[in-house]
């Protein structure tokens, strides 16, 4: 009988990317493991597109403070998590609130120890936990963990095994295409205009199309302001995640301030160039195997420059 493992990864966006690689090593050390995964509604379609995972159980808590019916629909996903008796139930979030959904799960919980857990509360909750030191990447720490609970040690090769998805993106340009992560949550994190529509001219002149997508109103209208700035350049409808993936997955290179859909750009195998404004990339910066550079710190933006030479870089491999 299969192994069957049970993920609690909840949320944010690129700490759900950061899992991908530990699915990758899970399916090749344990063959046959049948591997779930419960994750944030929002973000649902992300674990869907790793070909090892396979269920994914939507978490509605974000909705479930703004709306009413939060029982009832508590008490079906309680069941829907319930399903299934797992060997081994990985909380790799290592957060109360993951460790709290874990427990809901019928099967052995394991986690992070106090001292590497990020509140230290939820190591109480766990019947296993390992230690993995807090300062190593959030990606290398998720996958020590899995290989910790498992048996088995990460290999040297970094996958996040996400195939491109087949859907068609009809309003795409033609040609060669470079996509601009300009959007992020806060305000700080942004780069400044100025240098994105300098950036723009740049790979404009070098034949790439200038692609913008966006997330809310106030970014869409951010976006088409830059794109009125850029040659040829072109602002995406509103996208699902599957169709961001596929995107990114056809871009020459991407460039993208600290957001979760930089992350997903490398995940893709993608070049991808990662500007860091008001954050340290040390432990939650983009990391892969292929062309995957972090750029800039804590209120050290990097200037048009230094982005410019980095992408063409990324261009030339």
């Amino acid at each position: 009988m299969s192994l069957r493992i049970l993920i609690v990864r909840l949320s944010s966006m690129g700490d759900v990317i950061h899992a991908m690689p530990a699915v990758t090593d899970m399916a090749r050390a344990v063959p046959g493991a049948r591997i779930d995964w419960v994750v944030e509604e929002g973000f649902a379609e992300l674990p869907a597109l790793h070909p090892a995972v396979h269920r994914v159980v939507p978490f509605a808590l974000r909705r479930w403070r703004r709306e009413g019916g939060a029982l009832r629909e508590f008490a079906a996903f309680r069941r829907a998590l319930r399903e299934e008796r797992y060997d081994v139930v990985l909380d790799v979030q290592g957060l109360l609130k993951s460790a709290l959904v874990a427990r809901l799960a019928r099967g052995p919980v394991v986690g992070y120890d106090s001292a590497s857990a990020r509140e230290g509360l939820e190591a109480l909750f766990y019947g296993t936990h390992y230690a993995v030191p807090r300062q190593r990447h959030a990606i290398l720490r998720v996958r020590e963990l899995a290989g910790a609970a498992l048996g088995y040690p990460p290999p040297a090769t970094l996958d996040y095994g996400l195939p491109r998805p087949d859907v068609a993106l009809p309003w795409l340009p033609g040609d060669g295409y470079a996509v601009l992560l300009t959007a992020t949550s806060r305000a700080d994190k942004e780069w400044p205009e100025r240098d994105w529509l300098e950036l723009g001219e740049r790979l404009a002149a070098q034949g790439l199309a200038c692609v913008l997508p966006w997330g809310s109103p106030a970014e869409q209208i951010r976006a088409q302001r830059l794109a009125n700035g850029i040659r040829n350049a072109v602002v995406t409808p509103r996208m699902t995640l599957t169709e961001a993936a596929a995107l990114l997955a056809g871009a020459r290179v991407t460039i993208g301030v600290d957001t979760g859909l930089v992350h997903l750009a490398a995940a893709m195998a993608v070049p991808t160039v990662a500007i860091f404004c008001a954050s340290d990339p040390d432990r939650t910066g983009v990391l892969a195997s292929s062309y995957a550079v972090n750029l800039g710190t804590r209120g050290a933006a990097p200037d048009v420059d230094t982005v410019w030479r980095t992408v063409a870089a990324g261009m030339r491999r």
